[in-house]
């Protein structure tokens, strides 16, 4: 994983942000991967956050 300090918009609220983390080519604001880190399964956010992570593409590895 690796921090970024550059304008994107994050796969999660969808807003530009200027910090966060990339999971492969899905960029994650520091709000929402706290968010996420702190949400409990039982919560109604937990479903919202399994929906927007399923967004997540692993890059093809060409060999």
């Amino acid at each position: 994983m690796n921090r970024t300090t550059f304008n994107e918009r994050c796969g999660i609220c969808e807003e530009r942000k200027e910090r966060g983390i990339h999971l492969y080519n899905f960029f994650i604001c520091t709000e929402c991967e706290y968010n996420i880190i702190h949400t409990e399964p039982r919560e109604e956010k937990y479903n919202y956050y399994l929906r927007k992570l399923k967004n997540i593409n692993q890059p093809t590895l060409y060999s």
